[in-house]
C-alpha cells in the first residue's frame, strides 16, 4: 500500500512501479462521516439490495497518520498506532511515543500494533534511524508501559516493503510480517530465499524465551538452511493479515508490483509453510519464471491502475451482530482508489463495493466482532449500518 504523509509527499509506497514512483495525492477530505449504500453482487439473490441494506462510516476519533489497529482484554479503549511513531488510544491518552526513534522513509516508521492474548505485553513493529526492523515489546498494566525489550531485529537492505503486520493467533503465538526487503522485483530473490526472514510471515512465541521461541511444530524446524521462525513464504510485502475470529482461517493482503494485487488464504488448521509465489508469481501471473516449488494460488487477484487501484489493504471476516447480512463476508480494501469490498467466503467473485474510505489505511477489529477502518489523513471510522 502506498501512504502518504502530505499532499505532496508519500510516506508509505508499497506498490512498486518500475522507478517506484510515489502515488497521487489524495484529493478532499474527508468529513465526519460517510454513508454508503452497498450494491449487491450481479447474481446472488440471498444478497439483494434490501438485504444488503447500507453501511456508514462513522468518525469516532482522529489520530495522526494511523495506520495499525488493537484491543487489549478488558479494556474497553482502542489503541491506533501513529505512523509517526506513538500508539495512542482513542482517550486520547499516549501509550508509547517512539517519535525521536522512528526513520520517516516512504514506509518506515510505526507500522504493527498487537497485545498479549493476556493484556500484560503489548508489541510494536517500528523502523528505527538506520532503517532496521524491530518487534518491541513492553509490560503493560493499562496505564504504564515498561521493560522494554527487543524480540526481534532484522535489517533491511531498501526502505520499502517493510510489512509491518502483528497479530496473536488463536494458537496464543505472535505472527510477524516482512516484506522482501525492497526495491523493485526482490532484487536478492529474498520472497523464495527459507534463508532469510524477509518476505515472510514468521511464527514465535515472545514469552517463551529471550529473545523468543521458535515453536517446534513451525514448519522449517529443523530444516537444514532454513529460518525455524518462518511459518509462511513467497510474500512481497504483506502489509496486513488477520485471523478469522471463528474460523482461526488466515488472510494476508500482499501488495502487487506493477500489475496485480493479491489476497492469499491460509485455513486453520494448516502445518505452515505455504509457498505464495513472490517473485515467481505475481497474483496468478508468471513474474520472473513463473514456476517452482508448489505455489499456493492467491484467492483475490485485481489489477492495478484500474480505477486507481494501487495497494491492497486486506481486512476481516465479518463476525459482528450489527450488520446481520455481512456475516461471514470479507472484507478488503484498496488504498488509492479507497473503496472497500466485501464477499462470502465461499464466493469471493460475488464480492461488491459495501462503501469508501480516502487513504483506507488499514482495519479494525473489536472485542464484539464489529469492525473499524483507519484513513491516514487521521479518521479512525466505526463501520455501522445506517
Amino acid at each position: 500500500m502506498r501512504l502518504v504523509v502530505a499532499v505532496l509527499l508519500s510516506l508509505m509506497t508499497v506498490t512498486a512501479c518500475a522507478a517506484e514512483s510515489p502515488p497521487p495525492p489524495g484529493s478532499a477530505t474527508l468529513g465526519p462521516e460517510t454513508t454508503t449504500a452497498a450494491p449487491p453482487p450481479a447474481t446472488s439473490a440471498a444478497t439483494s439490495p434490501a438485504e444488503r441494506g447500507e453501511l456508514r462510516f462513522k468518525k469516532i476519533a482522529e489520530f495522526e497518520q494511523p495506520v495499525a489497529f488493537a484491543v487489549r482484554k478488558d479494556d474497553d479503549r482502542i489503541y491506533v498506532a501513529e505512523q509517526t511513531g506513538r500508539l495512542r488510544t482513542s482517550a486520547g491518552d499516549t501509550v508509547i511515543d517512539l517519535s525521536r526513534e522512528v526513520s520517516g522513509g516512504n514506509e518506515q516508521g510505526l507500522l504493527g500494533v498487537a497485545f498479549h492474548p493476556s493484556g500484560r505485553w503489548v508489541y510494536l513493529d517500528w523502523t528505527d534511524a538506520q532503517g532496521r526492523t524491530h518487534v518491541t515489546e513492553w509490560a503493560y498494566d493499562g496505564s504504564k508501559a515498561t521493560g522494554r525489550r527487543d524480540v526481534l531485529t532484522q535489517d533491511q537492505p531498501f526502505a520499502n516493503h517493510n510489512g509491518g503486520q502483528l497479530a496473536f493467533g488463536p494458537d496464543g503465538h505472535l505472527y510477524i510480517a516482512l516484506g522482501d526487503g525492497g526495491s523493485a522485483g526482490d532484487p536478492q530473490g529474498n520472497g523464495q530465499d527459507l534463508g532469510t526472514l524477509l518476505g515472510k510471515i514468521l511464527r514465535v512465541d515472545p514469552r517463551g524465551g529471550r529473545p523468543y521461541k521458535v515453536p517446534d511444530d513451525n514448519p522449517f524446524v529443523g530444516k537444514e538452511g532454513a529460518k525455524p521462525e518462518i511459518w509462511a513464504y513467497g510474500l512481497r510485502n504483506p502489509w496486513r493479515f488477520t485471523f478469522d475470529r471463528d474460523t482461526g482461517d488466515l488472510w494476508i493482503g500482499d501488495v502487487g508490483q506493477n500489475a496485480w494485487e493479491e489476497v492469499d488464504y491460509q485455513p486453520a488448521g494448516s502445518e505452515g509453510g505455504e509457498n505464495y509465489g513472490w517473485n515467481l508469481r505475481e497474483g496468478d501471473e508468471p513474474f520472473r519464471g513463473g514456476k517452482g516449488r508448489e505455489l499456493v494460488d492467491p484467492v483475490i487477484v485485481y489489477p492495478l491502475n484500474d480505477g486507481g487501484n494501487c495497494s491492497v489493504i486486506a481486512g476481516y471476516v465479518y463476525r459482528g451482530e450489527k450488520i446481520p447480512w455481512l456475516q461471514g463476508q470479507f472484507m478488503y480494501g484498496d488504498y488509492c482508489a479507497g473503496w472497500i469490498k466485501a464477499g462470502p467466503v465461499d464466493e469471493l467473485e460475488k464480492a461488491a463495493e459495501v462503501g469508501k474510505v480516502e487513504q483506507l489505511s488499514s482495519f479494525g477489529e473489536g472485542h464484539d466482532g464489529e469492525l473499524y477502518a483507519l484513513s491516514l489523513r487521521g479518521p479512525l471510522y466505526r463501520i455501522e449500518p445506517a
